[in-house]
């Protein structure tokens, strides 16, 4: 597997756990599903990962567009971590850790850390789009075949901003491609 498809994998976790409905048991004082738990264990990793590597790129990004992109990331996904903590404190669920997600994205920062100019543009916008594609089905997947209605409406509520995060993900994408093609 190349560097490449493997960031993209890492970054599309969220994907393919999202049809996994069973990520950990429930607690016996918790009405919610195998889908809510799976659902919340991957949400609660996803959007301090998106923090932690819009900071990176934020510093490291060679062009505006993307490091604005970044800063979108930084920005937005503090509130979402915000509302979901407040569900799980209002619901008194404490969410064991997912260890193969979070050392993925402990992988995904080592690596983006790494990586310099021209490589580190086009891995993180290409991660951003299999990122972006995966968390959305993540969250339809709760949407549609969760039971708690607060984790739904949470899904409900933050869909659109990163539908919104995928399209400007794409954007940056075909930028970049249409920059890589006028160079050669």
């Amino acid at each position: 597997m190349t560097r490449i498809s493997t960031l993209g994998f890492v970054l599309a976790l969220p994907a393919l756990a999202a049809g996994a409905a069973v990520a950990m048991a429930p607690k016996a004082d918790s009405a919610w599903s195998p889908v809510d738990y799976n659902f919340v264990a991957q949400a609660n990793l996803s959007a301090p990962f998106q923090i932690a590597s819009g900071r990176i790129a934020e510093v490291k990004a060679t062009t505006a567009n993307i490091r604005d992109y970044a800063h979108l990331m930084v920005v937005s996904h503090i509130p979402v971590v915000d509302a979901l903590n407040a569900i799980l404190r209002r619901e008194r669920v404490t969410v064991p850790p997912n260890t193969l997600l979070q050392g993925a994205y402990d992988a995904m920062i080592a690596s983006l850390k790494a990586d310099r100019a021209a490589t580190f543009d086009r891995d993180y916008v290409e991660g951003q789009v299999d990122y972006q594609q995966g968390n959305a089905a993540l969250f339809r997947y709760e949407i549609q075949n969760g039971a708690d209605p607060d984790l739904k409406e949470f899904a409900q509520r933050t869909l659109p901003k990163i539908e919104d995060h995928l399209q400007r993900a794409l954007k940056l994408a075909k930028n970049a491609e249409i920059a890589r093609a006028s160079s050669q």
